[in-house]
Parts: C-alpha cells; sequence; structure tokens
C-alpha cells in the first residue's frame, strides 16, 4: 500500500469513529425530544434549554455527519451514466467533482465563515430565548468545522480516485 492510499485509510478510519459518534448524537436527540415532549404535555412544563440542546443535536448530526456521507457515497447523485461506468471511469468522474466542485466550495465555506464564527466568538454569542444555551458561538462554529472535515475526507476521495487511475486500486 503506498503513501497516498494509507492517508486516505487514516483518514477514513477518522470520518467513520465521526459517523459511530454522530450515531449516539442522534439517539441523545431522540431522548432529548422525548423529554420535551413529555415535559409538555404531560407535565405542562417548557423546557428551552432541551428545546435548544434539540437544535444543537440536530446541527452537530447534520454539519458532522456531510464528511462521513461523503466517504460512504451516500450523497445525492444522478447516476444515469455514472452507474454504468467501469471503475476508472467513477474515478474519473468522482475525480473531477471533487477538485472542481468539492474542494473550491469547502474552502469558499471555511474563508467566508470565519469572520461571522469569530464575531459569534468575539462576543461568545448565546441564545436570544431567556434561559437558553449560551453558546450560540460553538453551535456557528459548526460550519468550518464542517468545511475543514470535508475538506479532509474530499483529499482522501481524490487520492483513492488517483490510486484508482493509476491501476493500483478499484
Amino acid at each position: 500500500m503506498n503513501a497516498a492510499a494509507r492517508l486516505a485509510e487514516r483518514i477514513d478510519k477518522f470520518t467513520d469513529g465521526l459517523g459511530r459518534a454522530i450515531a449516539w448524537l442522534m439517539l441523545a436527540m431522540v431522548l432529548t425530544t422525548l423529554a420535551v415532549v413529555i415535559l409538555r404535555y404531560a407535565l405542562d412544563q417548557g423546557a428551552i434549554i432541551l428545546q435548544e440542546s434539540v437544535m444543537y443535536l440536530h446541527g452537530l448530526a447534520f454539519m458532522l455527519g456531510i464528511p462521513y456521507a461523503l466517504k460512504e457515497d451516500a450523497h445525492v447523485r444522478v447516476d444515469i451514466v455514472y452507474a454504468r461506468l467501469n471503475p476508472q471511469g467513477k474515478a474519473a468522474v468522482d475525480l473531477t467533482g471533487h477538485v472542481l466542485f468539492l474542494i473550491p466550495l469547502s474552502l469558499f465555506i471555511l474563508a467566508y465563515s470565519w469572520e461571522y464564527v469569530a464575531n459569534a466568538w468575539r462576543i461568545m454569542e448565546g441564545s436570544a430565548e431567556v434561559g437558553g444555551l449560551p453558546a450560540v458561538f460553538l453551535l456557528k462554529t459548526l460550519i468550518p468545522a464542517m468545511a475543514i472535515l470535508v475538506l479532509v475526507q474530499g483529499i482522501a476521495e481524490i487520492l483513492r480516485g488517483l490510486t484508482v487511475l493509476k491501476g493500483q486500486g478499484g
């Protein structure tokens, strides 16, 4: 196994671990939602902090799940032509998409979210709701974190595509 394939494999292992952690976040989100519903309808009590916790868990799951979806090839693709291609053809299409779209878009999101997130950190932005979570700045941090994680997973996908095109994988 060459160095590029080893690097791609290490990135994949990290992304797999992230995916497993997200699965637990989904369970936490369901249980928190259940608690909100029970409090509201059975006990006639509101819980802003729990409601916002569901929103935060939802944001975590989706923003950190994007690199996992990329790794698992679970993203949306119109594959009328792609499905008929051989492994080298698929690798060429994937490689082109990653280089022309995924990497630039990740860099764009990273660059344009940086100041937005820095401002949130500067004022330690919290919830607009009384009794809400005082950590909106952490939630906003998911934007550049997602961009970085997608960028890293995109690099693994590019390395894998290059390996296939060189005839060393498939």
